[in-house]
């Protein structure tokens, strides 16, 4: 998959499961092109999920989000961070357990639809913390937390993202929050639910029935990750978190199957490519000096970023790439999308 020849990505996978922000969209913005890929799936009658560490909002909610930027998307396709983090504690829990919730009202609603009861305050004795992202938490929240933690409270955290996209960059996610109560108990949750763990993905591709599964992700640390763990082939589009220098620098269990810039490499074979590549190919040839990638040749972005991949995973060499050529400095740009 490294040509313009050849198969579509998309024709050997039965299921494809996308995370969102930074994938369909970002914040609640779609990113161009995502609606139109997703509804082409549709057209050719193509299974789709959605696998998302989002806990501060429902699932139909997340549906209907979708279903109004133009991506028709029903309930049972979304898989939330809050759901399941909901459905592990009610296995766990007696029927009416007071839950103390730090998070958006979205969590609380789950775990209500679940037969439990969200409480806010350790004098309401609960027996379990779910903690996931909420914009309007604050110190107050997370004392509170603290307190039930400390008198026995199972914890639970929907997902340990530490930041989360927005349109003025990266912001703190829920991971950064998960690490004040860390910080302040000096030990971990009992539970992280959220990918890169891979419950999410697992129960996408059950609901979703049988066939090879396609996870399409723009994170390493979750989207990636959490599809290494579950089994599954991974794309990573860079039109959200991870980019090139962090692709360079992922441990094994971080490397994705495929990269491409955006979702056309669902459907065009020469928008995607399989990583890693030989250190020389497609016109390109890579070297380590000092530790530094350089980069020289010519030919297309993607096989030159395939061929990095090879060198840099293959040698002790850093996340640094410096071109020796014109072409090489157009492909590291065009490889740069959000720069």
């Amino acid at each position: 998959m490294s040509g313009s020849a050849g198969e579509r990505l998309v024709d050997g996978y039965a299921l494809v499961v996308f995370d969102l922000d930074g994938v369909i969209y970002l914040v609640d913005r779609p990113i161009p092109g995502a609606v139109e890929a997703v509804g082409r799936l549709h057209a050719e009658g193509r299974a789709v999920a959605y696998a998302t560490n989002n806990a501060s909002r429902r699932s139909s909610e997340v549906a209907d989000l979708l279903t109004g930027m133009g991506v028709p998307t029903r309930p049972e396709e979304v898989v939330t961070s809050a759901a399941a983090t909901a459905e592990l504690l009610r296995d766990r829990l007696p029927v009416g357990a007071p839950v103390l919730v730090v998070g958006a009202e979205a969590l609380r609603a789950e775990l209500r639809a679940v037969g439990l009861r969200p409480v806010s305050t350790v004098d309401e004795q609960p027996v379990a913390v779910a903690q996931g992202y909420g914009p309007q938490v604050g110190w107050v929240d997370l004392a509170e937390a603290s307190l039930a933690v400390r008198a026995g409270a199972l914890w639970y955290a929907t997902n340990t993202d530490r930041t989360l996209p927005s349109p003025r960059g990266p912001l703190p996610g829920n991971g950064s929050l998960v690490a004040v109560l860390r910080t302040a108990l000096g030990r971990e949750p009992d539970v992280v639910v959220g990918k890169p763990q891979p419950a999410l993905f697992a129960t996408a591709a059950r609901r979703a029935g049988a066939g090879r599964a396609l996870v399409v992700g723009d994170r390493l640390d979750t989207d990636i990750e959490g599809a290494r763990r579950a089994g599954l082939d991974s794309l990573l589009v860079l039109t959200g978190v991870s980019d090139l220098s962090e692709l360079l620098a992922a441990p094994e269990q971080r490397r994705p199957t495929y990269v491409s810039v955006d979702l056309a490499g669902l459907f065009d074979p020469a928008a995607v490519v399989r990583v890693p590549a030989g250190p020389d190919t497609g016109g390109w040839s890579v070297t380590v000096t000092d530790g530094e990638l350089v980069l020289d040749g010519a030919g297309r972005p993607l096989d030159a970023l395939a061929a990095l991949c090879a060198a840099a995973w293959s040698a002790a060499a850093g996340p640094r790439v410096r071109p020796a050529s014109t072409a090489a400095g157009e492909a590291l740009a065009a490889l740069s999308p959000s720069a």
